[in-house]
């Protein structure tokens, strides 16, 4: 599961599923291409520390984040 802060999700979502090839990101290591989880914050220094709080769940209580935001799992991608 990949938790990270972008101020463009659009452009980011686009990359996650363009990767440069030779990239060694997470996220193309892993093949993570699919939204199913976000909060929006007008403000950086909110949005790092939500970020921070969010890397130190447990996988319980991030599955137990998305299960009330998107209880289907949909990939929400074409959505932003």
């Amino acid at each position: 599961m990949y938790v990270g802060v972008t101020d463009d999700l659009k452009q980011r979502l686009y990359f996650h599923n363009n990767p440069d090839p030779f990239s060694k990101a997470f996220t193309a290591k892993y093949n993570v291409k699919y939204l199913i989880y976000y909060e929006h914050y007008t403000d950086i220094e909110t949005a790092i520390n939500r970020e921070k709080q969010i890397k130190k769940y447990r996988r319980a209580k991030k599955d137990a984040l998305i299960n009330e935001f998107n209880p289907t799992w949909r990939f929400l991608n074409n959505e932003i």
